[in-house]
């Protein structure tokens, strides 16, 4: 049998899918909307962005670099819909070099980045996520409030202010796990970013249909302390459980627990390694290769995976992104029976064309395909979803229902619809170890 990775621990335990009963008690620390930013840190932020904007079919909508008399670091801002992705990558070594450039040092649209820290990242982990940014109702109370209950501060608020909007923002960060932090943003300021970035007009304009960032996942040691730790000063409440058993292969396994904030529009799954199986966990080569905890993967979701999935495809040979293997024709022999009319035989089939996975839970359909590691590592990963199903009457702050121009109730899709791929993961991991033996880790 599986073995978990923690001690048992007093606060939670692990129960397992068929035992978990999803409640949401409502117990968030300080209001959270939802994502707002994926922070990269790169080396080169110019090749990195411009692969994703052609990979992901997203637009530059920002910068800060040389051109904008940035001479500390180079960030690009893209962005598709709701989604929104910055790449950043140090220009000087250290913070003391770029102190004695005072004209330098105006321009910096974030003056607590750290050269030094951010080549000591890159060092550490290769192109990973530095932070999580979250909308919250106020980013000082968020930061206080989550200190106070145990966050590792690592930001104190700062205040971005836009000169060419006269508008302001509240940034603080917070440990998250590994080196990522978690971001907080509130404030007047209405820009894709951060205040003080430049607008980039006339980007390429392109767009595959991604439409936001559903779920960002941490590959962690041990599980049960991060999501005490992160319960604690959050209040984000348990949304979803998986162990081994639930999940794994006869080669390799892990245990995942999902945090949600109250509106369920920030999910936070987070993974460990189990033990006593043929071969090591995946969950294990990524902190071996990672050089510990980090953000695993981002789940970016849109609203017709076939036609995003026929963009992202047609482009994995012409510098976008590569795909894990497709699952077996057993695999899409067996869907129509486990699915159902969910999807139609035209779908069906596009899904095993496309290489997608679908998987489904008592109150909707999800789909999904997962692109292989984005750099030279077996580290950060990314999964294209849809989620079907599960639509609510859209609310405003004070719970009243929200109305579009005529008049009609508008409608939100609950988040987490579908579930998160439980009946996928043994064809995954198939999959992922098929990947690994390619590369001897």
């Amino acid at each position: 049998m599986f073995r978990q990775a923690s001690e048992p621990h007093a606060k939670r335990q692990l129960v397992g899918f068929k035992n978990f009963k999803r409640l949401n008690p409502m117990t968030d620390k300080f209001k959270v909307y939802k994502f707002h930013h994926i922070d990269w840190w790169c080396a080169d932020a110019t090749s990195t962005h411009k692969r994703f904007s052609w990979g992901l079919g997203m637009t530059v909508v920002a910068k800060s670099d040389l051109s904008t008399g940035n001479s500390v670091f180079a960030s690009y801002v893209l962005q598709s819909h709701d989604l929104v992705f910055s790449f950043t990558a140090p220009l000087v070594r250290s913070a003391a070099e770029s102190k004695a450039d005072a004209p330098a040092m105006a321009a910096v649209p974030v003056p607590w980045y750290d050269p030094a820290a951010a080549h000591e990242l890159l060092a550490a982990h290769g192109l990973a996520v530095r932070a999580v940014g979250v909308l919250v109702e106020d980013a000082r109370l968020a930061y206080a409030t989550a200190v106070a209950n145990g966050a590792r501060g690592v930001l104190p608020p700062r205040e971005l202010a836009d000169g060419a909007t006269g508008t302001s923002q509240a940034v603080a960060e917070v440990a998250l796990y590994g080196d990522v932090v978690l971001r907080f943003v509130s404030g007047s300021f209405q820009g894709p970013y951060l205040a003080g970035y430049e607008p980039v007009v006339g980007g390429a304009g392109r767009s595959y249909g991604l439409q936001r960032l559903d779920h960002a996942v941490g590959n962690v040691p041990r599980l049960l302390e991060v999501i005490d730790y992160l319960a604690a000063f959050t209040g984000f409440h348990d949304f979803a459980e998986f162990t081994a058993e639930d999940i794994g292969t006869l080669d390799s396994g892990l245990n995942s627990m999902v945090l949600a904030s109250n509106n369920e529009m920030v999910l936070l799954p987070v993974n460990e390694p189990t033990f006593g199986t043929r071969r090591k966990s995946q969950i294990q080569t990524y902190l071996e290769q990672n050089g510990g905890p980090g953000l695993q993967h981002l789940a970016l979701k849109t609203d017709d995976i076939f036609a995003t999935l026929c963009e992202m495809r047609a482009r994995t040979d012409q510098g976008g992104f590569d795909f894990m293997p497709r699952a077996s024709s057993e695999y899409y022999r067996n869907l129509p029976e486990k699915i159902g009319d969910a999807l139609t035989a035209k779908q069906y089939k596009e899904a095993e064309e496309l290489g997608i996975l679908v998987d489904k839970d008592d109150q909707g359909v999800l789909l999904q395909i997962f692109t292989r590691p984005l750099s030279d590592r077996p580290t950060v990963f990314m999964e294209i979803i849809q989620r079907i199903g599960c639509e609510r009457e859209l609310r405003g702050p004070a719970g009243e229902p929200v109305h579009d121009a005529r008049g009609a109730p508008r409608v939100e899709q609950a988040g987490g619809c579908g579930g998160f791929g439980k009946g996928n993961f043994s064809e995954l991991f198939k999959s992922i170890e098929e990947y690994e033996r390619t590369l001897e880790v």
